[in-house]
């Protein structure tokens, strides 16, 4: 994994958490680390709280970060789901509680306005595929595997599972992870349509990074007006896409970024975008 470049996140983050690792890898892109390697990354409720701030954050200050890499620790494990340990002796009331920190931070996640890209090392059960469901796209470790395994144990997918997932795979598919709880590997995630990219397990970061540097390296404005565009308008019927898609792009007429680009285009160089 590339060494931190030393940049911080924006001002209003902690520079530590007790879940997550925030990592500078240069100036324009940030990793997110599932830090509970001992637990294979199972979301307790510190994690949820700790997601919620981070993703929260940017919706109200980016600083320079331009896309966001999220990740686990360790090689085994993306995200077990839900801490099944802590939840053992929960009420019923302090596991609704609980839930919706779950839901909001899956909101916060995916509200988010930079890109954020799923790196997936090893098992994403339960809500650790939510969390890559989540994420704008994903790219998956060769020894990855996913699974919604909620029905084997009394309950169903709640933190967007029976909805990010059968936007990517399709109704059929959907319905056949769901209601059989079955795992299934990295490359059928492809296959479907839920991950991008399988990369052997020792390549994998660099990989991730890569395609994240080169996000960044594009005019940010514009990358987040075309996030929006596409999550948004596919919710919209066409006609009312197409609009939104005008909305959008409409913005970038009047700035800097786009004079910049044009610039740089017609005198053969590598424009230089300052996110205004």
């Amino acid at each position: 994994m590339s060494e931190s470049s030393g940049a911080p996140a924006p001002s209003s983050l902690p520079a530590e958490f007790e879940t997550l690792e925030l990592r500078r890898v240069d100036r324009y892109v940030l990793m997110v680390v599932l830090n509970r390697p001992a637990a294979s990354n199972a979301m307790n409720t510190q994690m949820g709280l700790d997601l919620t701030r981070v993703f929260e954050r940017f919706q109200l200050e980016t600083g320079d970060v331009r896309c966001i890499v999220l990740t686990a620790q360790g090689e085994k494990a993306f995200c077990a789901g839900g801490d099944l340990k802590e939840r053992r002796e929960m009420t019923d009331e302090a596991w609704a509680a609980q839930h919706a920190i779950f839901e909001k931070m899956l909101r916060a996640l995916i509200d988010c306005p930079l890109p954020v890209i799923a790196a997936v090392n090893g098992a994403a059960y339960g809500g650790g595929c939510e969390i890559a469901g989540a994420c704008d796209f994903a790219y998956a470790s060769s020894s990855a595997r996913f699974a919604l395994t909620e029905v084997t144990l009394g309950i169903m997918p709640g933190a967007g599972g029976t909805q990010t997932l059968p936007r990517a795979v399709g109704e059929r598919r959907g319905k056949e992870i769901v209601l059989t709880g079955e795992p299934f590997s990295a490359d059928e995630a492809r296959e479907w349509g839920l991950i991008n990219k399988v990369v052997p397990p020792e390549a994998l970061h660099e990989e991730v990074l890569a395609v994240a540097r080169k996000i960044a390296g594009n005019a940010p404005i514009s990358v987040r007006q075309a996030k929006q565009s596409i999550h948004r308008g596919l919710q919209m019927s066409l006609r009312d896409g197409l609009a939104f898609e005008i909305e959008a792009y409409n913005r970038m007429v009047p700035t800097e970024d786009r004079r910049e680009g044009v610039l740089a285009f017609n005198e053969r160089r590598k424009p230089e975008f300052k996110g205004r």
